[in-house]
């Protein structure tokens, strides 16, 4: 009845399987931790403060900050996430991996965008 068993030996374990079609995986790329997750629902959070913000007072309410341009609240979350970006990677570079500080200088770079840019 049973020609070939496909059962898996001692000698099969840890042996690379081939995938068909239909076999991938989509997260396999990167190293899921809480704090990867933390960073993504942080920025799912702050894209919908901003769709309320907007809902709430519409217009973006442009102005000209330091930079000499006018910029949106959209505008200065996006300069404010890409800068956080900036710090972390540069903090890790030089100081290590204590990344709280960074953060806490991040949460004082946001404040000074949104308040003077």
């Amino acid at each position: 009845m049973f020609t070939k068993l496909y059962a898996a030996t001692w000698g099969e374990v840890g042996k690379a399987k081939d995938k068909g079609f239909f076999d991938f995986d989509f997260f396999s790329w990167m190293a899921w931790t809480w704090q990867t997750a933390a960073f993504f629902i942080f920025i799912a959070i702050c894209i919908t403060v901003m769709l309320l913000w907007e809902k709430k007072v519409p217009g973006g309410s442009p102005r000209r900050g330091i930079l000499g341009l006018d910029t949106t609240r959209g505008d200065r979350l996006f300069v404010s996430l890409l800068g956080s970006a900036f710090i972390h990677l540069a903090w890790l570079g030089l100081v290590g991996s204590l990344l709280w500080i960074a953060t806490i200088i991040c949460i004082a770079y946001f404040i000074v965008v949104f308040k003077y840019v």
